[in-house]
């Protein structure tokens, strides 16, 4: 028996109808950002020297961001034209390329909109907390411009893939693979790019500032305070939101896929219906998050994600007994008429899985991360010892947290698996319980921009030194929920990605069979041979180890572009007179220009071994041993991603309980080796971390995309071999010159060294 042919599926009558309602859902969730938009920029922006100081940052991010789209613009057209090499209808080759560069429009546009929004909310956050509303109103701001951009977030994925499939129907699935490739490859080169751009700013600015000069984080005499509140916008802002946008793209692309293979239609519309309630849902989580005096902030953010998932819960489960039918024979697909059980029943609880899968790791990641739990205190309290207890405690905060949080993501998608007898049924719900963590994405961006926008607020009122002492302290608390918002954040984004590899893991499968079944072979035999065999465990081993390179890399642009930053910040303090009586003024604009070269120029290597990689192995070992990889990939990395990210987490915090008056407080030894501590963890939890969400999307997709001419080049004709091998050799080649290049590449100021003589002691 086999699944309903594209050909066969057909998009008319009610199910066009409900198509056309989720874009009309996706347009609302549109115009709902533009009215928070519009809100946002009603606020008051206090002084005009708040203003001038947040003018500088909108200038250095809108700059930074404009000249690393003139750059990934280059990846783009070149990718266009690949795609059309790969097999398929021209139809469908046409249509592909040319969503892959509106995926990759749409993940730009939500990151330029969400940096531009956030370095405008800055001013107005840091003016509220100065008396222009209090805690309530900054803490309102700063949430609603996140809440804008979830919504743009949301709307965007959903109108993409609506369209999508009322022009293409039952080809709607493969064109998507080009929309959900265009929104990961342009996510992952900015969460990279800006991921080395924040923390190559933050990390030289702590180190000369905070430890060798012993001024506060954002004091102005510091030339790296300007690049580190840019770095804040185009990597946390701007990346955050193109990774959630890819999320949530490549999760409706392998539903969309899986579903129309096993419920036919209904499965290629259901999982438009879930995400759609979502936006409904999130619309209510963003209105309803209001401080209440004396409770935490975290609490009441913690309280509209926790409202809205329920509801989107009770509402998915509704839509999908109305919908879909109580028995598989009623669903018309061959391939699972003679399965037991009920669809409507099976959907609701994949869905609920991932719902609740949300609610788990928001808890998870908040208790090892949080300020106000014993991991992180314990973390901060390890600084009386110095800062190499600091990094150790962190570091098992981190791999702590990695086991558990990927038990729970592995019991999600287990159990989501165990819903049906059917393989591909099953794949189906482990994709269904990523569209119910979708459902929660419009919170959950909202969150995570509220970490960053009240980060530059508190810079703002420091710069600007016209904040009053109660003022501080209300952007103090923010910063430090914001942090714990941030990591929370990134551990749901960590499950996303897992739950959408995984289904494209399903769906890689899938185009393997069909792909067999095209060239005549018995598809069972075929991939079991090469499933089962030495050269699968090669291809995990060779899985993992991309993800411990790229996580390297990452890593190491970070420190290159670091040591520039403090070169020219310790010549700034020593050449230019009067910083530090306030009377000289430091360049700004010299460390913001380091950093935009430096992180431009490290972003080709990581996304060129992301894309090569997985070819090299497709045609180089074939099909099972670049399922082993995916595999690989997968496992190696939840961990590493988990760990970069929640040990990161409590470091930052760590500093936070010092600065806030325990254990010696500012200026203290235990203050300087919870900064240490914090300098560490920043490339960990804002550069590798995040970037290697859109790493495994992008692999799977690549691999999803190759499919078939692996499989051509692989069976019948042995004359195909050499083909194989050279397109392996080329992918091989590229890496490797890519990564010497790396190595040997010098950061922008380390071919002009300053002499010995001249660096301060």
């Amino acid at each position: 028996m086999s699944s309903l042919t594209a050909a066969e599926i057909a998009v008319t009558g009610s199910d066009r109808g409900i198509v056309i309602a989720v874009a009309v859902v996706a347009l609302v969730a549109l115009v709902i950002a533009f009215v928070l938009r519009a809100g946002v920029l009603a606020a008051g922006q206090g002084t005009p020297k708040m203003q001038e100081i947040s003018a500088a940052v909108q200038e250095g991010a809108a700059a930074y961001l404009a000249r690393q789209f003139r750059t990934l613009g280059i990846f783009a057209v070149i990718v266009f034209f690949l795609l059309f090499l790969l097999p398929g209808e021209s139809g469908e080759r046409i249509g592909r390329s040319v969503f892959f560069l509106l995926g990759a429009a749409f993940s730009a546009s939500i990151g330029y909109f969400g940096m531009w929004l956030a370095t405008r909310a800055n001013v107005r956050v840091a003016a509220a907390a100065n008396g222009d509303g209090g805690r309530e109103k900054a803490m309102e701001v700063a949430f609603r411009t996140g809440g804008a951009v979830g919504m743009a977030t949301t709307g965007l994925g959903l109108l993409g893939a609506s369209v999508v499939v009322l022009v293409y129907a039952g080809e709607a699935p493969k064109v998507l693979e080009g929309f959900g490739f265009g929104a990961a490859m342009l996510a992952m080169f900015m969460r990279v790019g800006g991921g080395i751009f924040t923390k190559a700013a933050d990390v030289g600015a702590d180190l000369v500032g905070k430890v060798e000069q012993g001024i506060p984080e954002d004091d102005p005499r510091n030339a790296a305070t300007i690049a580190d509140n840019v770095g804040d916008n185009v990597g946390d802002c701007a990346g955050m939101a193109a990774d959630l946008f890819e999320s949530y793209a490549v999760t409706l692309v392998a539903s969309l896929i899986l579903g129309s293979s096993a419920f036919g239609t209904k499965g290629l519309i259901f999982p438009l219906i879930v995400p759609a309630i979502g936006v409904l849902t999130a619309i209510i989580g963003v209105y309803i998050t209001k401080a209440k005096i004396g409770e935490p902030g975290l609490v009441t953010i913690n309280r509209s994600f926790y409202i809205s998932a329920l509801i989107s819960a009770v509402l998915s489960g509704l839509a999908a007994f109305v919908y879909l039918p109580t028995s598989f024979a009623d669903l018309g697909v061959d391939a699972v008429a003679g399965q037991e059980g009920n669809p409507a029943l099976i959907a609701t609880v994949a869905v609920i899985i991932g719902i609740v899968l949300a609610a788990i790791i928001l808890w998870l990641t908040g208790y090892f991360t949080g300020t106000e739990t014993k991991p992180t205190n314990d973390v901060a309290r390890a600084s009386l010892t110095g800062a190499a207890t600091v990094i150790l405690g962190g570091m098992s905060v981190g791999f702590e947290s990695a086991v558990y949080t990927a038990l729970v993501i592995a019991g999600a998608v287990y159990g989501a698996f165990l819903l049906s007898g059917s393989i591909i049924v099953s794949l189906f719900m482990v994709a269904l319980a990523g569209c119910g963590l979708l459902t929660t994405v419009g919170v959950i961006v909202a969150m995570d921009t509220f970490g960053p926008v009240s980060d530059n607020a508190q810079g703002v009122a420091e710069m600007s030194g016209e904040v009053s002492a109660e003022g501080a302290q209300i952007l103090t608390e923010l910063d430090a929920v914001g942090n714990t918002t941030k990591a929370i954040t990134k551990g749901i984004a960590i499950a996303t990605a897992v739950l959408a590899a995984t289904a494209l893991f399903g769906s890689y499968s899938d185009a393997i069979g069909q792909a067999l079944r095209e060239a005549g072979e018995a598809s069972a035999d075929f991939f079991v041979a090469n499933v089962v065999s030495p050269g699968t465990l090669v291809g995990m081993l060779m899985g993992a180890s991309v993800v411990f390179l790229f996580s390297g890399l990452a890593i190491n642009a970070v420190a290159r572009a670091a040591g520039a930053v403090v070169m020219e910040v310790r010549r700034q303090f020593r050449d230019i007179p009067g910083i530090m009586d306030g009377t000289g003024k430091p360049e700004y604009g010299k460390v913001v220009d380091i950093v935009t070269r430096d992180s431009l120029r490290e972003l080709a290597t990581p996304g060129l071994l992301a894309v090569f990689a997985p070819i090299a192995v497709g045609f180089g070992l074939g099909v099972g041993p670049l399922a082993g990889y995916l595999a690989g990939t997968i496992a190696t990395g939840t961990l590493m991603a988990v760990f970069l990210a929640n040990s990161g987490g409590s470091w930052d915090n760590a500093k936070k309980i010092v600065e806030d008056g325990k254990f010696g407080g500012k200026g203290s030894p235990a203050h300087e080796a919870t900064v240490i501590g914090d300098t560490v963890g920043d490339p960990f939890k804002d550069t590798a971390g995040p970037a290697i969400n859109p790493l495994l999307k992008v692999m799977n997709l690549v691999s999803l995309l190759i499919a078939p001419a692996v499989v051509t080049l692989s069976v019948g004709d042995s004359a195909n071999g050499p083909i194989r091998y050279a397109i392996a050799l080329a992918a091989v080649a590229v890496i490797v010159v890519a990564v010497l290049v790396s190595k040997r590449r010098e950061s922008s100021l380390h071919s002009e060294p300053v002499p010995m003589e001249k660096q301060p002691v």
